[in-house]
């Protein structure tokens, strides 16, 4: 669902502005009117001597640059921006290894240190502060000394090197760094005693000198949960799978609290260890926490040209028993806009429920039942299904999961009007390190599963085995392209004829979150007739660039290809792509999709072109 969102001021005139997810198409968007007392001004930046890089570095940094379209407020309003800037600037210079540069800065015509405490400058026209930056020449590291429990490291291992630039943040990162290794091995008590930093202005070389406590080596001690009023503390400190007596690293902790923030009851979370160890020497660790709203509902909608417009909406409760089990009733209707039958609509309602740290700390139970009907181009099915699975935690990036299932299932398709009633055994293996699940930059998502099953009308034994893996590389220190690729597949066995598995296990590709250009479910093998029949076998692959043009728009040029062949093994005899461009708008809750693609080679009488809006990423 996109919502646009528009403003105008009408008078004066110049001030007409037209805004579309928070960008100026046209007119002048006048701030001043949020300014108390607004003053304007203009900025020079001056750096004669500063290379390109450098040059970049000092305008990004500089606010009085970045925001010179803003007024401030008052004329102390310019002296404060401006001293503000020098700091920041200064801030800059140190970080890039200059650390005997000079800036002088000036406000219409005055050095900044000379002017009164409370200036008044002529608004007739926007005061001048023109800037002046002398970088100076690089400086090196010259000597390193680390001290205390510092001496046994190696301050190569951290970038340390003589005579290499001497960067602030290298220098900052490197101490640090340092820390969080002695931290690491369980040195919970850890601190950075000294971190001087000498600059010789003869040599142009900064000594460094970093001193870091250890303290003693400490086993993780009791585990405390504050903040919680109705979810249970026990579980709390349960499903953080801290226990005491494991070894103290704050990876672990981080980890624990990246568990419990991903249980959704929780607005705020910290687990920190005390300052102290206890009277066992173990260090206790805090857990604090506050509760967010445990009610929820919402609504959201979807659209393609080519499969209609379709609504949902949706409540759940994310702590019904009181530890953190969540119940969540929804409901879909699709299809407006495909098909002027109502009856061709497609419906779909049900209720789930999960229980985390069931029986293991790293274990859900899952429960749900599900109603649907679905109208594809390939077939039409009414549907019930009954599922209870349950997953377990290998790792924080490895999961497997272990369901039984049973479907009824009355489809229409190809071979007529069938009934089906399925049980199965889905298994499942998932490995997700991507950065992020809703936008990711880096990492994968690879996943292995099978569901062995027995349709009791037919007396058929049939399995699937599929797999896919997606991909992300960034390039650029800000990701500003981001690399997507998609890769899957799967294959059918059975003891039965094709026409013996439900439509709804036999494989099909199309739609928007497969081969774009085509309709859901809408590429298959084709019988006599020219009637989708589903095959036994699929492979399907992706490829996008996604391109951020601003820090909320995105331009994702995609290309798809997916075939589906009635032999166990894919034969490749029936290719489908689709290409097009993509629109992206930067949410807190996911980007808002858009994508246009045009089927490469599409089926006869098939549509020319698919439009696509959602949430999030395709894949």
């Amino acid at each position: 669902m996109i919502t646009l969102g528009a403003t105008a001021l009408l008078y004066p005139a110049d001030a007409f502005a037209f805004k579309i997810f928070g960008i100026t198409l046209w007119g002048n968007s006048d701030t001043s009117a949020d300014v108390i007392d607004p003053v304007r001004y203009t900025v020079t930046l001056d750096t004669p001597q500063a290379s390109k890089d450098m040059k970049d570095a000092l305008q990004s940094s500089s606010m009085l640059v970045q925001e010179q379209e803003k007024p401030v407020s008052g004329d102390l309003g310019v002296v404060i921006k401006a001293r503000d800037d020098m700091d920041r600037l200064l801030a800059t210079l140190y970080e890039h290894a200059y650390y005997g540069g000079s800036i002088t800065t000036t406000i219409n015509g005055t050095p900044l240190d000379k002017l009164p405490p409370n200036p008044t400058f002529p608004r007739d026209t926007p005061v001048a502060v023109n800037v002046s930056v002398v970088p100076g020449p690089v400086f090196a590291i010259g000597q390193i000394r680390l001290t205390e429990d510092a001496q046994k490291l190696d301050p190569a291992t951290y970038d340390l090197v003589s005579g290499k630039p001497a960067g602030s943040l290298l220098i900052i990162k490197a101490a640090n760094k340092m820390l969080d290794d002695l931290k690491a091995q369980s040195h919970p008590l850890a601190a950075i005693s000294k971190r001087d930093v000498v600059a010789d202005h003869a040599s142009n070389t900064v000594d460094i000198t970093i001193g870091i406590k250890a303290g003693p080596v400490a086993p993780l001690g009791a585990v405390g949960v504050s903040g919680t009023k109705a979810v249970d503390p026990a579980f709390v400190a349960k499903y953080s799978r801290l226990n005491a007596g494991q070894p103290y690293t704050p990876e672990d902790l981080r980890k624990a609290s990246d568990r419990l923030r991903k249980l959704g009851v929780f607005s705020s979370i910290t687990v920190d260890p005390e300052s102290k160890l206890d009277a066992k020497g173990a260090i206790p660790i805090n857990i604090k926490v506050s509760e967010g709203k445990f009610r929820y509902f919402g609504a959201g909608a979807t659209y393609s040209t080519i499969d209609g417009a379709g609504v949902q909406g949706y409540w759940g409760h994310r702590n019904l028993f009181g530890q953190a089990e969540a119940l969540r009733l929804e409901g879909t209707v699709s299809g407006f806009g495909k098909s002027t039958d109502t009856s061709k609509l497609d419906y779909s309602t049900g209720v789930s429920f999960s229980k985390p740290g069931y029986l293991l700390p790293s274990g859900t139970l899952d429960a749900s039942i599900k109603a649907a009907t679905l109208s594809t181009d390939s077939y039409d099915a009414n549907t019930i299904t009954g599922r209870l699975g349950y997953s377990y935690d290998l790792t924080d990036k490895d999961t497997v999961s272990a369901a039984t299932s049973l479907q009824y299932a009355s489809v229409d398709d190809a071979f007529g009007r069938n009934h089906y009633l399925t049980f199965s055994v889905p298994l499942d293996y998932v490995r997700d390190t991507r950065d992020d699940k809703l936008n990711p930059t880096e990492g994968y998502r690879a996943t292995l599963s099978t569901a062995p099953s027995y349709e009791f009308r037919n007396g058929t034994i049939f399995t699937n085995a599929e797999g896919s893996i997606s991909g992300y590389y960034g390039l650029g220190m800000e990701n500003h392209v981001v690399l997507a690729g998609k890769l899957a597949g799967g294959t059918l066995f059975s003891t039965g004829d094709l026409q013996d598995i439900p439509a709804t296990r036999r494989f099909f590709a199309g739609g928007g979150g497969s081969v774009r250009g085509y309709a859901y479910q809408g590429i298959s093998p084709r019988n006599a007739d020219d009637k989708a029949t589903g095959g036994l076998s699929y492979v399907t692959a992706s490829l996008e660039a996604r391109v951020r043009i601003t820090d909320e728009i995105g331009l994702v040029p995609f290309l798809d290809a997916g075939t589906v062949s009635t032999s166990q093994v894919p034969d490749f005899s029936d290719i489908k792509a689709g290409a097009g461009l993509g629109l992206r708008y930067a949410t807190p809750f996911g980007p808002i999709r858009l994508d246009v693609a045009v089927p490469l080679n599409p089926y006869p009488n098939g549509d020319k072109y698919g439009i696509y809006v959602g949430i999030g990423q395709t894949f």
